[in-house]
């Protein structure tokens, strides 16, 4: 089957590693578990923090940060290369902070004066099971419009802001995504969104204009994977409910056939460490998400460690238990 994987972070990256051992070349002898034959991510490009931010103001790029996330994440783990990408420098007069992967693809689109063409040579690089799109190659930045009817710019004050989010924009609102992302999206069997942070990292995907409409008129079964926690900021108190309606409102449309609900139980050291930050499990609110007209799909996919994840593993087999290749 064919696959697109739409969302940004860390949260996307989960996805991928997930997907990445159901990736099969067409050529070989079909086997028992679900087989993906393209996979393609698409991921937003609205970041503005840490090494991403201080490249895109210094070189006037798109940020790297969540595209090289996802080059390591579909990459092979065990490859000294792959970990090389991936690398920090911790000390150096303006090196500190910087991610080697992020460099690389800052200097080679200052190579090609080509942001995709970079992502594609360094997918080449790394032998990536799989494909990269940014969500669109415009400069685009994040306009909110609170609650309270202030307006606020930049993904970094969505984050902090204490005020619910009522609209999102990006700016400028005419930014088109490539057309090989449209041409994914139009073949897919399943199209999933998430998990990941609601105003900065799924729902900018969204606003590319011409992505939501493709999303709604695919024939795949689309998915979003929920949130394990609500996020200061961007989704205080909001239940699974609540990000179903945000995203189909910016969307303009309902797009969601199914949600994945977590029903794994969080240790009392992690919630109380994520209580500190004001953050919680989302509430399954399983009726009002019926009422929305998406089917809940619950499970155990918590993965623990210092902080709340979801298995990589156990959500593909999800995943690809949703969607059959179609006849072509």
């Amino acid at each position: 089957m064919k696959v697109v994987a739409i969302g940004g972070g860390t949260g996307l990256s989960t996805v991928l590693r997930g997907l990445k051992h159901h990736v099969v070349e067409p050529s070989r002898p079909a086997q028992l578990r679900p087989e993906i034959t393209r996979l393609t991510a698409v991921v937003t490009v609205t970041d503005e923090g840490g090494s991403s931010g201080r490249l895109r103001r210094d070189f006037r790029i798109l940020p790297p940060g969540d595209i090289r996330n996802c080059l390591v994440a579909l990459a092979e783990d065990e490859q000294l290369l792959t970990k090389l990408f991936n690398y920090r420098f911790a000390s150096g007069h303006g090196l500190r902070g910087h991610n080697l992967g992020n460099l690389f693809l800052t200097a080679l689109t200052n190579l090609t004066h080509d942001f995709a063409k970079a992502v594609r040579l360094s997918s080449e690089v790394l032998a990536i099971r799989g494909e990269i799109f940014p969500a669109t190659l415009s400069d685009v930045h994040l306009k909110a419009t609170r609650t309270d009817g202030r307006v606020i710019f930049g993904e970094r004050s969505i984050t902090k802001t204490r005020a619910p989010i009522q609209r999102l924009q990006i700016v400028p609102g005419r930014c088109r995504p490539l057309p090989d992302t449209l041409a994914a999206i139009h073949q897919a069997d399943l199209i999933t969104l998430g998990p990941g942070s609601l105003y900065t990292s799924l729902v900018p995907n969204l606003l590319v204009q011409g992505i939501a409409a493709e999303i709604a008129q695919s024939r795949a079964v689309k998915v979003l994977v929920c949130n394990l926690m609500t996020q200061p900021g961007e989704s205080r108190g909001y239940t699974a409910a609540d990000h179903i309606r945000a995203l189909h409102q910016h969307a303009g449309r309902k797009l969601f056939d199914h949600v994945v609900l977590n029903t794994g139980t969080l240790s009392g050291a992690i919630l109380k460490r994520y209580a500190a930050e004001r953050a919680a499990p989302v509430e399954l609110d399983l009726d009002a998400v019926r009422k929305l007209g998406v089917k809940p799909l619950c499970a155990n996919l918590l993965l623990e460690d210092r902080v709340a994840r979801h298995d990589s593993r156990r959500l593909a087999k999800l995943l690809l238990s949703l969607a059959k290749p179609r006849m072509r």
